[in-house]
């Protein structure tokens, strides 16, 4: 490999145009700003760019040779449509060098408008195989911001397969939630991190408990933020980031002044071209590091990139906690503002209910209670087993013996080992003849789109916003689309009234606010981690407020956060009857009776209203709250729209 200037791109932040100014003359390559609205820094209106400035900015950077991207990086809700459309084409007017993008709906709409701006996925689009880069590259984009997940070594094998550009977060904030995985703002507080306006429940403090006994488990770490991620900085790492093959090296920070994005442009600017320049010679220049470690807000870390990180990756203490965004609050209960809903228009239809169940004992008390459809298979939570072959066959068989549809569910994330393993199994599962496949991310889509003739389904994990995204999946053999946990009751109606494609709608169970590829009791105390022997035990935190998030371990390694509540929109049916057909409950942290009973609730409540009934007999939820691990909660339904 030749190194030139050319073979590394700097990529600075601007969140106006003084900072703008302070990147390019720091020595960036490349500049990323967005516009005022449709962007991920959405908090402060005297930030980001008008239409008029995004015009002169482009002008500007390219008259000092400096390439300029404009994100688009948010999840677009239905209202948001037609104003994307107009940006879109205003965008193709001024020819910005690209667009970074997160939802499909932009990419569909790049599409049908014929604009030939360059696409980048955003981090938030949680590119992390080579799947999902050959899908995304059918539709124009020519460089993903890969995985925070990812080391360089991955990276590295991913950019050889595909020949993908690969961006790289090097220095600034990041979040412990895989990227596009975390909903607990948006529930919480009806302001979405996948809609720029993340208040960071990530950093809060929070107390481990074993939850069986609600018990302070061990812990040996320096204070309560167990989820407060260190800084990523890659400063002393530069040569593995250039070895790895990495394009462009992104800093974080679109809303810091122009004097901290000059300095550490300016840093990472000399080190690259010394590197370049004499890349045996090199030294680390101890000055310049020490500026940027004594400037520094959080300490700092290099995260995934050097390998799995440890507990000095988390900032347990606190004290170098620039903002807190938010404090933790209750999460709407059941019952909240439920009289407030205005009464739907029955409507005579055939409803299906799907119920995702952990084991074959779960499966058959989802089919006693009523199931139309049943879901198993992918990220079980442990001590549950994963699905074998032999099992599924035997679910498949079981299922329609009791003419119960089975479709096939697959995991979340799957980096290089779970890839290849879900490419075996479904060359395999064809044969067994499930109804369909459940599938969580872009690069799963691809591959049971290539491998199999089944019907496909998207998971919620795809967060699907509006009806144009819909489309996008229709075209790749998507029949039936899981909506975003995000959405409001109204958002969600109306993205019902303009799809073309069957929409899904999760109506109760336990649900996640994150997921993470972090050992949470290891990270507090080593000796009692995530094990066979520790499984006696599962674990919780515990918030301000005394509400607890249990934890989840799957087979993979990774923690699934879990809500305080479980949702139960039960008093909203009618409403969503009207709207869509397809519901489903979240079940694989009931046991097998409570799956039966819930099951056999939510079923002869959608069989009255498919009849025309237009009232529900509600206490029946709460004499089911009683046996239930968590208190029912309604979610983002607390909520007018989720902004």
């Amino acid at each position: 490999m030749t190194l030139t200037r050319e073979s590394v791109e700097l990529l600075a932040p601007a969140g106006n145009f003084e900072v703008l100014k302070a990147a390019v003359d720091a020595g960036a390559d490349a500049v990323y700003l967005g516009g005022k609205h449709f962007n991920m820094r959405l908090h402060r209106q005297d930030m980001n760019f008008s239409d008029e400035e995004l015009k002169e900015a482009i002008k500007y950077t390219h008259e000092h040779g400096v390439r300029l991207y404009i994100t688009i990086n948010n999840l677009i809700s239905e209202e948001e449509l037609p104003d994307l459309e107009k940006f879109l084409q205003y965008l193709d007017t001024i020819k910005p060098d690209a667009i970074l993008v997160q939802d499909f709906a932009v990419i569909e709409l790049v599409k049908r408008l014929g604009i030939k701006i360059p696409l980048h996925a955003s981090i938030m689009m949680n590119t992390h195989n080579e799947h999902a880069v050959k899908l995304l590259q059918q539709y124009g984009i020519t460089r993903v911001v890969a995985s925070r997940e990812m080391s360089l070594t991955e990276l590295s094998i991913l950019r050889e397969r595909t020949g993908i550009e690969v961006e790289y977060f090097v220095h600034g904030d990041m979040c412990i939630s895989e990227s596009g995985q975390c909903i607990h703002s948006g529930v919480l507080f009806g302001q979405s991190g996948n809609r720029g306006r993340c208040l960071k429940p990530c950093r809060w403090p929070y107390e481990l408990l074993y939850e069986d006994t609600l018990e302070k488990a061990p812990d040996t770490s320096d204070g309560p933020y167990k989820l407060a991620l260190k800084d990523m900085c890659m400063y002393r790492n530069l040569p593995d980031l250039i070895q790895a093959g990495v394009a462009s090296f992104k800093i974080e920070g679109r809303m810091r002044p122009a004097p901290f994005v000059h300095e550490i442009v300016s840093i990472y600017r000399r080190a690259i071209d010394a590197y370049i320049a004499d890349p045996t010679g090199y030294q680390i220049n101890e000055d310049d590091w020490k500026a940027l470690y004594n400037n520094r807000a959080r300490d700092f870390s290099t995260c995934f990139a050097m390998g799995h990180p440890d507990k000095n990756a988390i900032g347990f203490d606190g004290t170098r906690e620039p903002r807190f965004f938010s404090k933790a609050i209750p999460e709407a209960k059941y019952g909240d503002e439920k009289t407030t809903q205005e009464a739907a228009a029955s409507v005579e239809k055939k409803s299906s209910l799907a119920v995702r169940v952990r084991d074959m004992e779960g499966l058959k008390a989802a089919i006693d209670g009523g199931a139309d459809a049943v879901y198993a298979g992918g990220e079980v939570y442990a001590p549950a087993k994963p699905w074998t072959l032999s099992a599924l066959k035997d679910a498949i068989d079981y299922a329609h013996k009791h003419n119960v549809r089975f479709i096939l569910d697959t995991p979340r994330t799957t980096t290089m080992r779970e890839v290849q393993e879900l490419e075996l199994q479904l060359e395999a599962v064809e044969a067994l003849k499930p109804d369909g496949i459940l599938l969580g991310n872009p690069g799963s889509m691809y591959l049971a789109e290539k491998i199999t003739s089944l019907p496909l389904q998207t998971d919620f994990s795809l967060n699907l916003f509006n009806h144009t995204a819909a489309e996008f999946f229709k075209r790749h053999r998507v029949s039936l689309s899981t909506v975003s946990y995000e959405l409001s009751l109204h958002q969600l109606t109306d993205m019902a009234k303009k799809a073309d494609a069957p929409l899904e709608v999760i109506v109760h169970g336990a649900y996640e606010s994150m997921i993470c590829d972090h050992d949470f009791p290891s990270l507090s105390n080593p000796q009692d981690s995530f094990s066979e022997e520790s499984d006696k035990h599962r674990y919780a935190l515990k918030d301000e407020t005394g509400a607890i998030h249990s934890l989840r371990r799957d087979q993979y390694g990774r923690t699934h956060i879990l809500f305080t509540n479980d949702l139960c929109l039960y008093p909203y049916l009618p409403q969503l009857h009207a709207a869509v057909s397809n519901f489903r409950i979240e079940a694989q942290d009931m046991e097998p009776e409570l799956v039966k009973k819930t099951t056999a609730l939510y079923k002869e409540a959608l069989n009255k209203l498919d009849n025309r009934a237009v009232e529900l007999d509600l206490s029946v939820i709460d004499n089911l709250e009683k046996e239930n691990k968590r208190p029912f909660g309604i979610g983002a339904y607390r909520f007018a729209e989720s902004k």
